[in-house]
């Protein structure tokens, strides 16, 4: 079996891989203050839990975009389960030429977004990814990483708004009754919700002039099903496509022939 670990900046995606299938994941906060033993003691509970064979647990492959949590994790894998662990990085092989002035600065995450969508849908396509930041990137045709587009997240956007309007309280996100909102709650709720929407397909659609109209868009990402309901341009959502793509970057990397480490 193969551990895959999402290291975002708000949360972390884990996940337990039996070949091809995914057994088992979770979703946690990203903590940049836990020790070994703290992350330790989570994650085997987490995999106690859910009744998996911790010995059957030998490789682990991770991306990460929080610098800190990088050696952390690493030691945390090998002390508490030998594990023979990857960071996804450069001179990985990935099978998506990465066609940007400096690849290197790409996120790990959003390789193996557009790794596991590739070989979903084996079109051009963009992967639109809701986390901290919403993320658009593009692939073409042939499996080339054109490059991608940044925006503030949903939840950064919201925050943002309660914050700086003093009088406007701290609201769910979620759809509301009514575009017109009936109160400020839901007024807040529509800007939020179909205002974030609407950017969303706006971008898209520039992309679609560049790329073509039958670009595949499919969405991932916590929030990516709240935002996909009242959109127009994702065609698909796949919630843990990261981790698929991680699943994927390793059995290129190293399912067969696993070296020595």
């Amino acid at each position: 079996m193969l551990l895959v670990i999402d290291v975002g900046n708000t949360n972390t995606v884990i996940g337990v891989y039996q070949r091809k299938e995914l057994r088992c994941h979770w979703r946690v906060a990203t903590n940049r203050q836990m020790t070994v033993d703290e992350n330790g003691i989570l994650l085997s509970s987490l995999i106690t839990r859910a009744r998996l064979p911790i010995s059957q647990l030998k490789d682990a492959i991770v991306a990460c975009v929080v610098p800190p949590i990088h050696p952390v994790l690493d030691e945390t894998l090998r002390k508490y389960f030998e594990m023979r662990v990857w960071f996804v990085g450069p001179g990985m092989k990935t099978g998506i030429p990465i066609l940007m002035d400096n690849p290197p600065e790409v996120g790990a995450d959003r390789i193996a977004n557009a790794v596991g969508a590739y070989h979903q849908v084996r079109q051009k396509l963009i992967v639109v990814d809701f986390g901290t930041a919403t993320t658009f990137d593009c692939v073409s045709d042939k499996g080339e990483y054109l490059g991608g587009i940044i925006a503030p997240g949903l939840q950064i956007s919201a925050e943002a708004l309660f914050q700086s309007a003093s009088k406007l309280p701290r609201v769910e996100l979620e759809r509301p009754r009514t575009v017109i909102g009936k109160n400020t709650i839901e007024s807040m709720q529509s800007g939020i919700i179909f205002g974030y929407t609407e950017m969303v397909d706006g971008i898209v659609r520039r992309i679609k002039s560049t790329l073509g109209e039958d670009t595949r868009v499919i969405a991932t990402g916590g929030l990516a099903p709240l935002v996909a309901e009242e959109s127009s341009q994702i065609d698909a959502v796949d919630e843990y496509l990261t981790l698929s793509g991680l699943r994927i970057i390793y059995e290129l990397n190293y399912g067969k022939k696993k070296p020595n480490q």
